[in-house]
């Protein structure tokens, strides 16, 4: 049997889930003819070892070593700032490449990115995980298959139940950038529109600290699609029900919610309703185990050429050019129109 040897580089909160999710997919692959090898770098050199030794996979002592190592694919969980220099690394080497989202800060320092990638012919899938999670799958079957009519309206939430470190904060671009990026690449995958106006608002009332680094802990963004369509996306680093992550999708035959169930962090506030019973989600992480865990094995797929690219960088980018506009909103307090590809000479 012929294992699938992956490189993964960078070992934090992230990388750490995405190494358990390429060790447990050995398995599952292994049944199809096909295991799966983790070997791993980090500057955390000790760290990285002691993730690698609890893992059974290889340390490598830099990204170099790793990708002369003879890795298949490459998947890099490092802090945005770095997502550049390793798309191009493993491009350059000829492999396929998975990189968290975004591809770059912004969208201006992603189109040399992009550039460089269509000329070298690369491969590269991003991080959008919500596109394999069960509910917004079958939200867009539904859709697609007319059950739904047409959209007249789109409500998408994201809320963390308590914001992460400032210091992360300081560096992640702003709320919509870090945060909302996931509704705006899922509402252009849904519905296959394009988001074309964005009016954004924020406040701060938790922590003054998050206003010092220049983001806010709350927001909201009323967007309009290339046919007219409405929605919002909102925000908030403070909900302290839980994780809460939905999409309500109202059309002109039927309407459905994505994350509503028995986990959802909300309660009714109706007479004799007990609906959610469960226990909310605390984490991304929680929330969106199995979509993480179909994203690495869809990755693995794509290494081995048996399925296209799920979330093209050029995706990302479009869900990155509403972000960059929400984030000028806000700092402007006027609607700003998005700039599509057409739009901006790479």
């Amino acid at each position: 049997m012929k294992n699938t040897i992956l490189g993964l580089v960078g070992v934090g909160r992230i990388g750490v889930m995405h190494a358990n999710n390429i060790a447990a997919l050995n398995a599952e692959f292994a049944g199809q003819g096909s295991g799966v090898t983790l070997r791993l770098t980090d500057v955390a050199a000790d760290h990285a070892r002691t993730v690698a030794a609890g893992l059974g996979a290889e340390f490598l002592p830099s990204v170099d070593a790793l990708i002369a190592s003879g890795i298949q694919g490459l998947v890099i969980a490092t802090g945005t700032s770095t997502h550049p220099e390793l798309i191009r690394a493993g491009v350059d080497a000829g492999i396929p490449v998975f990189c968290e989202k975004p591809v770059a800060m912004n969208v201006a320092d992603s189109l040399p990115v992009l550039e460089h990638i269509r000329a070298k012919s690369g491969v590269v899938q991003i991080g959008h995980q919500r596109r394999f999670d069960a509910g917004y799958l079958e939200a867009k079957r539904a859709y697609q298959a007319g059950e739904l009519g047409w959209i007249h309206s789109l409500r998408a939430v994201t809320c963390d139940m308590t914001p992460p470190p400032v210091e992360f904060l300081a560096t992640s671009g702003g709320l919509f950038r870090d945060c909302s990026v996931h509704d705006f690449d899922i509402l252009r995958w849904l519905t296959g529109r394009e988001i074309v106006e964005v009016y954004a608002r924020g406040s701060n009332n938790g922590d003054p600290a998050i206003g010092g680094v220049g983001d806010v802990d709350t927001a909201l963004a009323v967007i309009t699609f290339d046919d007219g369509t409405v929605g919002t996306v909102s925000a908030s680093r403070y909900n302290g029900a839980g994780h809460d992550v939905r999409l309500e999708i109202q059309g002109s035959k039927g309407s459905l919610m994505v994350g509503l169930d028995e986990k959802s962090a909300l309660k009714s506030a109706e007479e004799g309703i007990t609906f959610p019973t469960g226990e909310s989600h605390k984490t991304f992480a929680e929330r969106f185990d199995a979509a993480y865990r179909s994203e690495m094995a869809a990755f693995v797929e794509l290494v081995l050429g048996r399925r296209a690219n799920p979330c093209t960088p050029e995706d990302a980018v479009a869900a990155s050019r509403v972000a960059d506009a929400a984030q000028e909103s806000l700092a402007s307090g006027v609607p700003v129109r998005v700039a599509l590809a057409a739009e901006q000479a790479v």
